[in-house]
């Protein structure tokens, strides 16, 4: 029995051998893998993979190998950055042929793009993997579709841009595009080329009842792609119409206005002048009805219309011209550019002028419309001043770029009259306004400022003695109340004097002789004794009053004399 199952055990080991071996040899890293038949020949990966990208779709081509033939299919799968694992490329699984569109896969036309393809049959190549590569920069612009409407002398273009509406590639670009054109008669090879066109775009001054051919190829100049050309398209021209459209529309600059002038064949006629955004003709679509009416410029019967300049803000527009009869309307006119900046004219400054001895000041502002409300002009200018003497004919002039202007080392007492224009300062404009009104005004007299000099010293020279003595007077002040002498007052001196005192001491002295007396003759030597007592009490405070005073240097020789009158006094 265990024999048996031992048995068994080795025939299915032995019958799986080959699948097992086969499976390991054809593992590889990285997932790839290769299967064998007992004994067959690899297949050799496809060679030469390109990718061509154009607008929104996605093309893969590859060539065969020599062992691929016959019954062989091509696989292709795909990483995007933010995956680790490869996943089949939808449109390109199992391909007979050597060629396949993968564009309904979803991508982000800035992120790079990995891609592989491998032979399959009855066992599989090793995989061949493409260079990565971003869809943006690898795409090329396809061609726009283009759309003709005929009229007598001229053919209306529509272009639409490469891709579809809801295109990926070139969602951001759409309004960026820059279009040209070749066009020639069907019946010549002379070929005229036309760029930087619009959208829509009208070729005038062309042959009626005529066929005319026409290519056109897209570009982005900021990205460096130019498209390849659109197919050929032709139209004829119609019949001449009865109302030609106006020619040789122009604008100029009359004052504060603009005069927008045509020509025209015939008289009694009425016209209309229609404006729009030039921006506009650059995004895709029909813009028909968004065309809007000059106000002032609406019905008239000349052939010039007058609107003032503060109709339009600054920006570039696109005008048209239409004529009537009444009954008859022709097509509209070429539309010509109008750009603000360059056909606005310059207005002539305003300034105010201020009178000094020998110069005059200048402050320059800017110019105002009728309203009363001043220009705004967005682009630096500079000023040319003109002066001269009122009596003479000789002008002088500066050029300055500041609003604030002195015109130095002139008379006194001599009327100047000014005049001044602006001249803008990008070369590219030039343009220059017409002078503003001449303003004269008188200079003051040169000796003013000397007068007031002389003026000033006299007065400096009056009132310095009462300033010294002020200051002198302030000085005092503050030397008693901050730094008083140490010296005693005349008062204190007086009254402390030598004969001051001594009359103090006799005082006390008769005062106590006077006390002495009143005793009986009895005590008589009591008395003397009491008396000597109290001479010897006055000498110990007349001793101590001179060491706090300082002032009695002959304290002995005065007390040596009272005590000489007292004795008689006793006697």
């Amino acid at each position: 029995m265990m024999v048996t199952l031992l048995g068994a055990t080795t025939l299915v080991l032995v019958t799986l051998a080959p699948w097992v071996l086969s499976a390991a040899a054809g593992e590889r890293p990285g997932g790839e893998s290769r299967r064998r038949a007992g004994g067959g020949k690899n297949l050799k990966s496809p060679q030469k993979v390109e990718v061509d990208v154009i607008d929104d779709n996605f093309i893969l081509r590859w060539n065969r190998s020599e062992e691929s033939v016959g019954n062989v299919t091509f696989s292709f799968d795909c990483q995007k950055p933010e995956m680790d694992n490869w996943i089949k490329l939808p449109g390109c699984q199992n391909i007979t042929s050597t060629k396949c569109n993968f564009s309904s896969l979803k991508l982000n036309v800035y992120e790079e793009i990995k891609l592989r393809i491998r032979a399959e049959k009855e066992n599989t190549s090793s995989w061949y993997e493409v260079d990565s590569f971003i869809p943006f920069r690898k795409a090329q612009i396809g061609p726009p579709e283009v759309h003709l409407e005929a009229e007598d002398k001229a053919i209306v273009i529509y272009i639409s841009p490469p891709g579809t509406e809801d295109s990926v590639m070139w969602a951001l670009d759409r309004s960026s595009f820059t279009y040209s054109l070749v066009i020639w008669k069907n019946s010549s090879s002379v070929e005229e080329r036309i760029v930087n066109i619009y959208s829509r775009h009208k070729i005038s001054k062309l042959s009626p009842e005529t066929t005319y051919c026409l290519k056109v190829k897209a570009a982005l100049l900021t990205s460096r792609k130019i498209g390849v050309y659109s197919p050929v398209h032709c139209i004829k021209t119609t019949v001449e119409n009865e109302l030609p459209p106006p020619e040789n529309i122009e604008v100029i600059v009359q004052n504060q206005n603009y005069v927008l002038k045509w020509d025209y064949t015939y008289a009694n006629m009425t016209f209309q002048v229609q404006w729009l955004h030039a921006f506009l003709k650059r995004n895709p679509g029909n813009h028909l009805y968004k065309w809007k009416q000059i106000p002032d410029c609406e019905n008239v019967t000349t052939t010039q219309c007058v609107f003032p300049q503060n109709t339009f803000q600054k920006g570039i527009y696109l005008l048209r011209v239409q004529a009537s009869d009444g009954n008859n309307t022709s097509f509209w006119s070429e539309e010509i550019k109008f750009d603000t900046e360059i056909q606005a004219s310059l207005l002539p400054p305003v300034f105010n002028i201020r009178s000094l001895s020998d110069s005059l000041h200048i402050s320059i502002g800017a110019p105002k419309w009728s309203e009363n409300k001043p220009v705004i002009q967005d682009y630096p200018l500079i000023y040319e001043i003109l002066f001269w003497e009122n009596t003479s004919k000789a002008e002088r002039k500066i050029i300055k770029k500041k609003t604030d202007v002195t015109i130095p080392n002139l008379k006194p007492l001599t009327v100047y009259c000014v005049k001044a224009r602006a001249h803008s300062v990008d070369e590219k404009l030039n343009k220059s306004s017409v002078f503003s009104g001449v303003v004269c005004e008188e200079t003051k007299s040169g000796n003013t400022s000397k007068m007031w000099l002389i003026i000033g010293i006299f007065t400096v020279l009056l009132a310095l003695p009462f300033v010294i003595y002020a200051v002198k007077v302030l000085l005092r002040c503050i030397n008693y109340v901050f730094f008083p002498s140490l010296k005693p007052s005349s008062n204190i001196d007086e009254y402390f004097s030598e004969q001051s005192l001594k009359n103090l001491l006799l005082s006390t002295s008769e005062e106590q002789i006077e006390k002495c007396l009143i005793i009986e003759n009895i005590s008589t030597i009591a008395t003397v004794e009491e008396t000597n007592q109290t001479d010897e009490d006055h000498k110990k405070y007349s001793s101590q009053t001179s060491q706090d005073s300082g002032n009695y240097s002959n304290e002995d020789e005065s007390e040596n004399k009272t005590s000489e009158e007292l004795q008689q006094d006793f006697i």
